[in-house]
C-alpha cells in the first residue's frame, strides 16, 4: 500500500529502482507529461488530449476490476517520482485477444533502463501471479526502441499484422514451464 494525497493505493510490484502501483485519477497531470507529448507519442496516431488521458486512467482502473491487471503507475523509488506507466492489458492481435505488456515513460527518463526493468517485472508477474502461458508486446514496425525493450526481456518475433492502418510487429514470451514450440 502507498499513500498519495490522503488516498491508500495498492502497490503491485517492486524492483530494485522502481515500484508499480495502481493508477488513480489524480495521476492525470503526471501521466499527461508522456501521453500528451508529441515526441513520446510519435508511434501513436496522435498525442492524447487531457480528456483522453483521464479516459486512459479510467480504462485501466476498469481493467484492474475486470482482469486484475492493467497499466500501472511507474514510480522511481529515489524521490518518489512518477515516471510513466507500464503493465499488462488485454489487446487484439489479429483476431486473438491476448495479454500484452505496454509502457509509456516520460522522456526525461528514457535510456536509463526503466522501461526494461518495469516490463521485465510485468512479464514475471504475468507468469507467476496471473499464470498466463504466454505474454505479448506489439508496436508499429517503426517503433524500434519498444521492440528492443521486448527483446531485452526475452521476447521473440511472433508475427507482423495490420492494425489502425499500419503494420505492427507482435513479440511473445512463453512461461518457462511451456516449451517454445507451443
Amino acid at each position: 500500500m502507498v499513500e498519495k494525497q490522503g488516498m491508500i493505493i495498492l502497490k503491485i510490484m517492486e524492483t530494485k529502482r522502481l515500484y508499480l502501483r495502481e493508477l488513480v485519477l489524480k495521476d492525470i497531470d503526471e501521466l499527461s507529461k508522456v501521453l500528451t507529448d508529441p515526441e513520446s507519442m510519435k508511434y501513436y496516431p496522435e498525442p492524447f488530449s487531457l480528456e483522453k488521458v483521464e479516459k486512459w486512467i479510467q480504462w485501466n482502473m476498469d481493467n484492474y476490476e475486470k482482469y486484475n491487471h492493467g497499466l500501472w503507475a511507474v514510480i522511481l523509488k529515489d524521490g518518489e517520482k512518477f515516471i510513466g506507466d507500464c503493465g499488462i492489458t488485454m489487446q487484439k492481435i489479429d483476431n486473438e485477444t491476448v495479454p500484452e505488456i505496454g509502457f509509456h515513460i516520460i522522456k526525461d527518463y528514457w535510456n536509463k533502463g526503466y522501461a526494461t526493468e518495469a516490463a521485465l517485472a510485468c512479464k514475471d508477474y504475468a507468469f507467476r501471479v496471473l499464470h498466463y502461458p504466454k505474454v505479448f508486446s506489439y508496436t508499429t514496425v517503426k517503433n524500434i526502441p519498444s521492440q528492443k525493450v521486448a527483446e531485452k526481456i526475452g521476447m521473440k518475433e511472433y508475427k507482423v499484422f495490420e492494425k489502425n492502418g499500419e503494420k505492427q510487429i507482435a513479440q511473445v514470451a512463453y512461461t518457462p514451464d511451456v516449451p517454445i514450440n507451443v
